[in-house]
């Protein structure tokens, strides 16, 4: 082989001179100039097993089509094929080592592949790593395609693999929701607006209303993922698929849409499927609406559960951990305090993808990279962080039935039930003669005799849909 050496090393070659490898490395020497050009972000391609894997269901899908359109030998194409096949098994994720944050546009990830998938092809065919004469990362497992409709269309995929299992997750949190709504359906409590006692209303209603958002939340983030399926792959570097046989872009989608489950499709405009990068700001935009949709509901129940002694006090947060090094027995609403924060990184990622996309020139975007990065993350962050938050939280809420109730019955709530019978004028002049003289509302009202106790109680319950006492 004559780019072996001595001493179990190997000499590769590109148009900047000579690198020199360990003879078994997987990958070659554009990935070799990438590791030392971008160690940024510490996360790499390997480290991201849906975009890694939709990454080799593409390669694996242009062998096949190169194979059935005769520019590739069969010997060849079920190499690269059966290379793709044990990545995706999780072998050799190591050897996927380019940063996420890689500044080359994506040319860096795209040879990463190249080269690992050749090197592990050449070992099934027979011949060492680096012997490219029988098989070239670019003439044979880059036969046919672009960086520039490889890359978007793998994230394409790779979000789309992401983005159904946050709605999973967010089905989970739903169902918890639910059975919470269940469990509380009797627990009077005080409804706030502005911060302010408002009208009657019930926990299990409050909680109800939760579980709705969460499901709106995955359906609508659910009905969106197909329209990842339009996918540039075949239009090569800037949508003409110049460079690609007759026949291709068709073939190689109904390949890619074998290998991947997915049903995926010719873009409406191939040229505007490269040029623009709204498909993935739309979602960046959808997971901005679930993260802060999500922290304001953490933010309720740590308000709810807050106290216990000062605050509301109406949940209880299953208690996780202490809550401060100087103050015995505090503890924190450590997991809605976590989802908060998911929400503000979520939407700073947000902001970083709608810059990426507003900056593409041209043909191409070549900030996918950060784009990438960004979205796997705003991915990651929900998806761990609702499951966090539906096991660590919600399923183990309780509630302080007497402490609602008390605070019902304490507020001027019940001023709402007068209406029908004294009028607006009368009912505001009651409140008031309560909150001079510290007493309850209800107090004044059976010292006015107009209304007992049990009677409010009675209509409170009435108006919030419980049966009598």
């Amino acid at each position: 082989m004559d780019n072996a050496i001595d001493h179990g090393m190997r000499r590769e070659t590109d148009s900047l001179g000579a690198v020199f490898l360990p003879a078994d490395c997987l990958y070659g020497v554009h990935t070799w100039r990438a590791l030392r050009n971008f160690p940024i972000s510490g996360r790499r391609m390997g480290d991201e097993p849906a975009f890694l894997s939709a990454f080799v269901q593409v390669k694996a899908a242009a062998a096949r089509t190169n194979h059935r359109l005769d520019v590739l030998s069969v010997a060849r194409a079920e190499a690269i094929a059966e290379a793709s096949a044990t990545v995706l098994d999780g072998a050799h994720h190591d050897a996927f080592a380019v940063d996420l944050m890689e500044g080359a546009g994506g040319t860096s990830w795209n040879m990463n592949v190249n080269e690992v998938l050749a090197n592990l092809a050449l070992i099934r065919l027979g011949h060492a790593p680096g012997d490219h004469q029988h098989l070239h990362p670019n003439d044979h497992v880059n036969l046919s395609q672009s960086t520039n409709d490889v890359v978007p269309t793998a994230l394409l995929l790779a979000a789309w693999t992401l983005g159904d299992a946050l709605v999973a997750a967010l089905e989970r949190l739903a169902a918890a929701l639910a059975e919470r709504a269940a469990c509380f359906a009797d627990v009077l409590r005080l409804g706030r607006t502005c911060l302010q006692d408002a009208q009657p209303m019930t926990l299990g209603q409050a909680f109800g209303g939760y579980a709705t958002l969460v499901r709106r939340l995955a359906r609508q983030l659910g009905g969106m993922l197909p329209t990842l399926g339009a996918v540039p792959l075949g239009g090569t570097a800037i949508g003409t698929g110049f460079g690609a046989p007759p026949g291709y872009r068709a073939a190689v989608l109904e390949a890619l849409a074998e290998a991947s489950g997915r049903a995926v499709r010719a873009p409406e405009d191939p040229f505007d499927a490269m040029q623009n990068a709204d498909g993935f700001l739309r979602v960046s935009a959808e997971l901005r609406t679930i993260a802060l949709a999500l922290g304001k509901l953490a933010g309720d129940l740590a308000l709810l559960a807050s106290g216990p002694v000062g605050g509301l006090g109406e949940l209880r947060l299953p208690p996780l951990q202490s809550g401060s090094s100087i103050m015995p027995g505090k503890v924190n609403p450590v997991m809605p305090m976590a989802l908060s924060q998911i929400g503000f990184a979520v939407a700073g990622n947000d902001a970083c993808i709608a810059m990426a996309a507003q900056q593409g020139q041209l043909e191409i975007n070549a900030f996918e990279p950060v784009i990438a990065s960004r979205l796997f993350d705003s991915f990651g962050l929900l998806t761990r962080g609702v499951d966090l938050f539906t096991e660590r939280c919600v399923a183990g809420l309780t509630a302080d039935r007497d402490r609602c109730l008390d605070q019902v019955l304490r507020s001027d709530a019940v001023a709402t039930a007068l209406l029908p019978r004294v009028g607006y004028a009368r009912a505001t002049e009651l409140v008031k003669e309560a909150h001079r003289s510290g007493g309850s509302l209800l107090d004044t009202l059976e010292r006015n005799g107009l209304l007992t106790r049990a009677e409010a109680l009675e209509q409170i319950r009435a108006a919030v849909a419980l049966p009598p006492l």
